[in-house]
């Protein structure tokens, strides 16, 4: 709501004195006609002064905020909800999908500075959400939009993040390891930040919504986890820790394993391709499992090369005459590989003993 503005001094203390509208700043006069062109709608409260009334305005504007964020038009929802915030700044709405809009148009090179954008702003949202939402109902609503949506930009920037370092050769990835390693640990922890503010700001009432936020963050940690640019024992205590506040709020849960702990994992082939997760390392994961792990003198192979290869890695892993002599080799097994049908699509390793 806002007072009607003189034209003339730009003064807002009008007041209706014997049947016209008088500004009290300049004393210019306006007709009940002149008044009802100069207002969207207009009230006269108790005193007499007219309150222009926006509430119309705005809803126009939240439907066609919402009308483009359904649509998929990232420009005309962040340009809407831009709108919305300057004239509704309590609305959770309005602060979140600025923001979300915002970081969610970025490049590469700004995926770290938008995850942490998004980040810091639900503490913000959840807190208005809490202020001004006081329906139960609606209430679990807003939080429950704001958890997914928060989740489908994490996920949306990870793999852009992860995408993008798995398409660059090997000299060019060296370049860019620690860019990688900040963008996804900034998207990751858009998921963990969530479902912290959540508990944080509301107690145990909406743990289960906090829980699917922690979830996806141990989903890509594991992720992370698998490479071989990132301190695994520290992320492995970080994971456990959130897979027991999951399991706090969903009893069922049942926490994956890390990757420090599975003894499937390819050291030489992650180091090559940058990934545990990516093609070329699926098809040889294939054929680790159905065709070395079926004999024992494959599976003895397997635990020799597990017992000798992080160390290699560990000393060679990084250098750029390593990579390129192993993946010439493994370019030409996984070829093999392909050629006899072996798939190259996301692959779940098979437990074997």
């Amino acid at each position: 709501m806002k007072r009607l503005t003189c034209e003339m001094c730009g003064g807002t203390d009008i007041i209706k004195q014997d049947g016209v509208f008088v500004c009290q700043s300049c004393g210019v006069k306006y007709s009940v006609e002149e008044a009802k062109k100069m207002m969207i709608t207009g009230v006269v409260n108790v005193t007499g002064t007219v309150i222009v009334d926006t509430s119309t305005e705005l809803r126009n504007l939240y439907e066609l905020a919402r009308r483009a964020k359904a649509d998929g038009n990232s420009e005309n929802a962040q340009k809407y909800y831009d709108q919305i915030i300057v004239r509704d700044p309590s609305s959770w709405e309005a602060n979140f999908y600025t923001t979300y809009f915002q970081s969610r148009n970025c490049k590469i090179k700004e995926v770290k500075v938008a995850a942490v954008r998004i980040s810091n702003c639900e503490d913000t949202v959840l807190t208005l959400i809490k202020e001004n939402v006081s329906d139960p109902e609606e209430r679990r609503k807003a939080i429950d939009e704001v958890a997914t949506q928060s989740i489908a930009i994490s996920r949306i920037l990870f793999n852009a993040s992860k995408s993008h370092y798995d398409g660059l050769n090997i000299q060019v990835k060296m370049d860019h390891e620690q860019e990688y390693k900040d963008n996804c640990s900034a998207a990751r922890d858009i998921a963990y930040t969530c479902g912290n503010q959540i508990i944080k700001i509301f107690g145990d009432e909406y743990g289960d919504i906090a829980a699917e936020c922690w979830k996806v963050g141990v989903r890509q940690h594991n992720i992370q986890n698998n490479g071989v640019f990132f301190d695994k024992q520290s992320n492995a205590d970080i994971i456990k820790r959130y897979n027991e506040k999951i399991f706090k709020y969903d009893p069922s849960y049942i926490a994956s394993e890390t990757n420090m702990s599975n003894d499937g994992e390819c050291y030489i082939a992650t180091a090559t391709y940058g990934s545990y997760d990516c093609p070329e390392v699926w098809t040889l994961r294939r054929f680790r499992d159905y065709v070395l792990a079926e004999t024992w003198y494959g599976r003895a192979f397997i635990r020799i090369y597990y017992a000798i290869s992080p160390t290699f890695v560990k000393w060679f892993g990084h250098t750029s005459w390593f990579k390129k002599m192993w993946r010439i080799k493994l370019d030409r097994m996984v070829k093999n590989l392909n050629d006899k049908g072996y798939e190259s699509t996301p692959y779940e390793d098979r437990k074997w003993q």
